[in-house]
């Protein structure tokens, strides 16, 4: 809770007279539109909660200026209003900071003061984090989504999603939705309506600096930006009942590679659905134990692309080349020929979209499992916004 405080500019001047002998006395009386302007300050004081604007207001005459600066030499910037009575800042008071406020007026005579104001904000209890995607100068694949991972939870999601300014060089339409991310964390994504237009520039502006993320999770201490391009219009259709993974650029073919899939009746079947890549890993030890699988696998696979939290894997795989193109027999991933991987790894990049579809498999990949966000339908992707 905060107080108000009112701050006189500088002490009316003092009454003087003079006359002579057999004259009456003459009183000078201040002129009452040349009285210093009364200004409040909210918040004031020490230790006082942050995450509210700071409010200036102004009676006797119009604000003119404020200057709000932390200790750093941050300001915090606003617009006096048309009627110059208020000022409010844009920014909230963040945690732990000191705060002066200058505010310049002037009374209804044409007199300019100035007076001065501070406050000091109390430090977060408790710190939130944020880990996003993609990173700053990439250039990805048409279905990378704009992803925020938490490390605390989010109970006051509206307003933390109010901080959140995605702009694009061509106006393109998306939103953010709420979703439990894999490692079981709260999580935000922003994704387009349809699929990025190729050459597409990305900016997200995050500022989360003095938000609180709500009971258990803490307040945010810091914004966070990044921005991208999207390249070609790349799109791999994996087709897990004829055993084909076909790579089209601008719509066209440009490769098609026979595979194996994961074995049909079981836990080692693959995901069917939209499944966006992640990372493109390169060779990496692969170990059935890390995803329950009982019969244990243990060995170093070339050319990994991953497309799920959960494991799921394009990659090199030799020891299934008798099933490529005829059967799926792998523990769930996409396997092909070294050679094919080798190729097809140099071709796709981080966002690329595969689109797999099949008969027996596990389900649809799911929102927060990987960038699954493609599987929700546009309708019920909107609803998942916290400011629907």
């Amino acid at each position: 809770m905060t107080t108000a405080v009112a701050a006189l500019l500088v002490p009316l001047a003092a009454c003087s007279s003079s006359g002579t002998t057999g004259a009456p006395d003459t009183k000078m009386k201040p002129n009452a539109d040349d009285r210093p302007v009364t200004v409040t300050v909210t918040p004031t004081g020490e230790r006082v909660r942050a995450g509210e604007p700071v409010r200036v207001t102004a009676a006797g005459g119009r604000l003119t200026a404020v200057t709000v600066t932390d200790a750093e030499g941050h300001r915090l910037t606003g617009k006096v209003a048309a009627d110059g009575r208020s000022w409010v800042s844009a920014r909230k008071a963040v945690p732990g900071a000191a705060y002066e406020v200058t505010a310049a007026t002037r009374s209804g005579a044409g007199t300019a003061r100035t007076t001065k104001a501070a406050f000091t904000t109390a430090a977060a209890g408790q710190v939130n984090k944020v880990d996003w995607r993609p990173g700053t100068g990439t250039t990805v694949g048409v279905a990378q989504p704009i992803s925020l991972v938490f490390d605390n939870p989010v109970r006051n999601r509206a307003e933390v999603e109010k901080q959140l300014k995605v702009t694009t060089s061509n106006g393109t339409e998306g939103s953010w939705g709420w979703i439990r991310d894999w490692s079981g964390r709260d999580r935000v994504d922003w994704r387009p309506k349809a699929y990025w237009k190729p050459g597409t520039k990305v900016t997200l502006n995050a500022e989360l600096n003095g938000t609180d993320s709500g009971a258990g999770g803490g307040w945010f201490v810091r914004d966070y930006t990044t921005s991208f391009t999207v390249g070609a219009r790349q799109i791999v259709k994996v087709d897990l009942d004829h055993h084909r993974l076909t790579l089209l650029r601008d719509g066209e073919t440009v490769r098609r590679i026979p595979v194996s899939g994961g074995t049909p009746g079981g836990d080692k079947r693959s995901w069917r659905g939209t499944a966006v890549l992640m990372a493109k890993e390169g060779t990496i030890n692969m170990n059935s134990e890390t995803v329950g699988l009982a019969d244990a696998y243990n060995k170093m696979v070339d050319h990994s692309m991953r497309l799920t939290w959960s494991g799921m894997y394009a990659h090199a795989a030799p020891w299934n080349a008798r099933w490529f193109g005829n059967s799926n027999q792998s523990s769930g991933c996409i396997g092909m020929s070294d050679a094919d991987a080798a190729w097809f790894y140099a071709q796709v990049r981080p966002g690329d979209p595969f689109e797999i579809t099949g008969k027996d498999t596990k389900g649809v990949v799911a929102p927060g499992n990987g960038f699954g966000a493609w599987n929700v339908p546009w309708a019920e992707w909107k609803g998942m916004s916290a400011l629907r």
